[in-house]
């Protein structure tokens, strides 16, 4: 066993009650049709902490229908944004009432930190706010310059039914940046948590009914993917379906969607890179990259899972990662010192773990880590913090992702050869790099592929500005004003003014 920073484990107890979870389906707590429920087991602590209504297709009909009567019947989509602004901002307070309830049992569902999940809330109360404003800021556009006889007029109207689809990675923080948006822009929503981490959803729905949002806005069904999932992406009556998560579930969906022809939005997978130049300040690219690959324990979109290190450096930057990776507290998610918790279920651990000993059988090196890690008292599952040296482009440690607490470090000799390894990649979710050198970044930020580059820092994020990714990361984005954009449609009104068009057919004519 390698020398690591596990804590003890914490002495919160856990509830001798699971959590009941049930479908929000217009405004009403409602069980499954048929009566069925399934059970989430903590990855922490091996206890059920979850038991939720599991939904099938008729659930999801009696969402749909109420998500499409609500919608048509136009209070809620024809509104003033005033006063949508005035219930996302309730909510928002009501979230930041919430916090400790909501985290504690984020952690319990998820296995990750406490400390991060109480951030977690903290920054999605931050981007409720954020919508509230766009709601009352949204506006279309005129045209008065197409002569004295015409105006023209560019509306901006609700696109109608969401279907949002949110992972357990991160579900309250994910689903507070597609709802809100939704709800500023007059939309009714149907959403569908990840069938592991439910009941921070389930509590939002509450928060939602409490703070007065009307009956049929916001929709809820509990489930799997199949059925659950497939008929929220089939159904006609739903207009737009916003998914983040796996790559491969979001073809899926862009081709169940295809039968109606509506809008799809994806956030999908990533395999970021971090790239180190000669005269990146060292201290805080290491300190970065240790924060990037094991922040939420590597199962993050934009987690910094490969790094691209100048081969002048690279020994040294290898050699720091792996000293400061040993000091990473990982352990119970319940203690507050923690910054590394569980993995989320014994089979992906299994895959995150296949990754590793495939890359060390192709010839990389295992400088830290690449096994299992057991928590004294605690029965969940663990993964050691893992930095594999000597890995090349081709290897599917480099290229795929791992979604665990495991670093893959490739080395470059110009900033030509760097760009080629962050750019040869199916994903864009994001990159990053460091150098003191403000041309280098600039033009390493004008030619890298990605969504989001970050120069000299790593994983900020801010309400305002927009998230998504390119290629097989994704299309659409959210956040920003542009997160708002993506659930409106632009409707364009010609107007004559007065009886000046001259007729097509002369009434004098023979």
């Amino acid at each position: 066993m390698i020398e690591l920073n596990v804590v003890s484990v914490s002495e919160t107890q856990i509830p001798d009650e699971p959590f009941i979870a049930r479908h929000l389906i217009d405004g009403v707590w409602r069980d499954s049709s048929d009566g069925t429920v399934f059970e989430r087991v903590s990855p922490s602590h091996g206890t059920v902490v979850t038991r939720a209504s599991k939904g099938g297709v008729q659930d999801v009909d009696a969402a749909v229908a109420a998500a499409r009567r609500t919608f048509d019947k136009g209070d809620w989509s024809t509104s003033s944004g005033k006063d949508r602004a005035t219930l996302l901002l309730r909510i928002a307070d009501l979230i930041d009432r919430e916090r400790e309830r909501i985290a504690f049992l984020e952690t319990l569902e998820s296995g990750k930190p406490i400390s991060q999940a109480r951030a977690e809330i903290e920054g999605a109360a931050d981007i409720w706010r954020f919508a509230a404003s766009v709601a009352r800021t949204m506006h279309g556009d005129s045209h008065n310059s197409l002569g004295s006889d015409m105006l023209g007029l560019v509306l901006k109207e609700p696109i109608g039914v969401v279907s949002i689809i949110t992972p357990w990675n991160f579900p309250f923080l994910i689903v507070s940046q597609k709802l809100p948006f939704a709800l500023a822009a007059g939309c009714t929503a149907v959403i569908k948590p990840s069938e592991m981490t439910p009941a921070t959803t389930v509590i939002l729905g509450e928060l939602c009914l409490e703070a007065g949002i009307p009956a049929g806005v916001v929709n809820i069904v509990l489930g799997f993917g199949d059925p659950v999932g497939t008929a929220m992406t089939t159904d006609k009556r739903v207009d737009m379906v916003t998914f983040t998560g796996s790559t491969g579930v979001g073809k899926a969906i862009v081709k169940a969607a295809a039968g109606t022809l509506k809008k799809v939005s994806l956030e999908l997978g990533g395999k970021n890179p971090q790239v180190i130049f000669p005269d990146a300040d060292l201290d805080s690219a290491i300190d970065a990259i240790v924060f990037g690959v094991y922040f939420n324990a590597g199962e993050c979109c934009n987690s910094g899972s490969r790094i691209i290190v100048h081969e002048d450096i690279a020994e040294e930057v290898l050699a720091r990662t792996v000293a400061l990776s040993r000091k990473v507290p990982f352990g119970d998610p319940l203690d507050p010192s923690t910054q590394v918790g569980a993995i989320i279920t014994p089979e992906h651990q299994a895959k995150i773990d296949t990754y590793v000993r495939d890359a060390a059988n192709a010839g990389a090196e295992i400088r830290l880590g690449g096994e299992t890690l057991s928590v004294p008292g605690m029965s969940g599952q663990f993964y050691q913090p893992t930095v594999v040296a000597k890995v090349t482009g081709d290897m599917p440690i480099a290229r795929e992702e791992v979604f665990g607490p495991v670093l893959a470090v490739l080395t470059f000799r110009t900033l030509d050869e760097a760009i080629d390894l962050v750019n040869d990649a199916d994903y864009g979710l994001s990159a990053g790099v460091w150098s003191e050198n403000v041309h280098t970044c600039l033009e390493f930020a004008r030619r890298a592929r990605a969504g989001t580059v970050w120069t000299n820092t790593w994983m900020d994020g801010y309400a305002e500005l927009p998230f998504g990714g390119v290629k097989e990361s994704g299309q659409g984005r959210e956040l920003g004003k542009y997160g708002l954009e993506e659930f409106l449609e632009v409707k364009t009104v010609t107007m004559r003014i007065g009886r000046t068009r001259a007729p097509w057919v002369d009434p004098r004519s023979a």
